[in-house]
């Protein structure tokens, strides 16, 4: 069976939502299909501690306000999803789940998503499905050879299931700390990380760097020199359990090893620790494999756009991937404003 809709956005967390609230405000028909089996995105399955870098009010999608949080500054994870499903009710989005795309091409005049619930055609696709699904991990020597538990990012989820372990935490971005504040009171924690941690003056949240990565984007497309953006102002975001863990000395990081062994680690001057389990901090790429078929992918996994739309297939937009598809895209607050160009380009051709 082949379903018709102007605009098929692929995915159905913050960025989707996003493009709906738009895309409706001007008129356009549309569809939006979502993997989960229920609303929330990528948020329904992050660790139990998680919480925002800004108050509820500079966390919230266009059109509404994310109500705060009783007893919390920065609202906690399930307070996102339970925002999210109210959002996608409040605006009547036409989100059909559990929906996962398959691949996106060129069908003639109209771009065909295959699914495994049947085709759809469209005259515009916009791919909202974000990073989460592509956890990444590096290559360090001997990462077979380890017999603990290695898990990355997406996997973890509190801090009881591995209380008196040796626990190593890879990484020095937000997750990495987070993690590591969780666990460091209940397990023998050790924190390595590329680069000695460059924490963020306590006093700046998620609205300093909105604030910064919009600045940095203003600058380059006016042919100013980078102003750096948010790697300028440091990789970690203070919030209440680090700055704790950290200001009673328990978050210290040790440089990055340089292979592992079947019982722990071994760094270059030979020296080695043992571990239960290594949790990878380390990131992820896009989840882009849905358009392989189109062939865009250029360097570093990236496909070239201006502004949301590919370069090479004006029908496509890409949303909520980071810097590269609008400033601040892959935030709450910041995919707005690149959801809404998408949405009036999008009107634009097809009206």
């Amino acid at each position: 069976m082949t379903n018709a809709s102007q605009v098929v956005v692929i995915g159905g967390g913050q960025s989707g939502l996003a493009a709906g609230y738009h895309l409706r405000r001007l008129g356009v028909d549309f569809v939006i299909l979502d993997a989960q089996s229920g609303p929330g995105g990528a948020w329904q399955h992050t660790w139990d501690s998680l919480h925002l870098f800004s108050p509820a009010a500079y966390s919230s999608l266009p059109g509404r306000f994310m109500p705060p949080q009783t007893g919390r500054t920065y609202p906690g994870a399930q307070h996102v999803v339970e925002y999210l499903s109210d959002y996608e009710k409040r605006y009547e989005l036409p989100v059909q789940r559990p929906v996962r795309v398959q691949e996106v091409r060129r069908e003639g005049e109209v771009l065909c998503v295959e699914t495994d619930s049947g085709a759809w055609q469209a005259r515009a696709v916009i791919s909202a499905t974000g990073t989460w699904w592509r956890p990444f991990l590096p290559a360090v020597p001997g990462r077979g050879d380890f017999g603990g538990r290695q898990l990355h990012t997406v996997e973890y989820r509190r801090p009881q299931d591995f209380a008196g372990r040796r626990v190593i935490v890879v990484g020095g971005g937000n997750s990495g700390a987070q993690i590591a504040a969780d666990l460091v009171y209940d397990t023998e924690l050790t924190w390595v990380t590329q680069r000695p941690p460059r924490f963020l003056a306590d006093d700046i949240d998620g609205r300093a760097l909105f604030d910064a990565a919009t600045a940095r984007r203003r600058a380059l497309d006016e042919g100013r020199s980078d102003t750096g953006g948010v790697a300028s102002l440091g990789d970690i975001v203070a919030v209440p359990p680090v700055r704790e863990a950290r200001d009673r000395g328990l978050l210290k990081a040790d440089p990055m090893f340089t292979r592992l062994l079947p019982g722990g680690v071994e760094w270059a001057d030979g020296a080695r620790a043992e571990a239960d389990a290594i949790i990878w901090c380390t990131g992820f790429r896009p989840a882009l494999s849905h358009l392989a078929p189109l062939q865009l992918r250029g360097q570093r996994g990236r496909i070239a756009t201006v502004g949301t739309r590919a370069a090479d297939e004006p029908r496509l937009h890409l949303l909520g991937y980071g810097d590269w598809t609008g400033p601040a895209s892959a935030t709450l607050v910041g995919v707005g404003r690149p959801a809404r160009e998408a949405a009036r380009e999008i009107a634009a051709v097809l009206t």
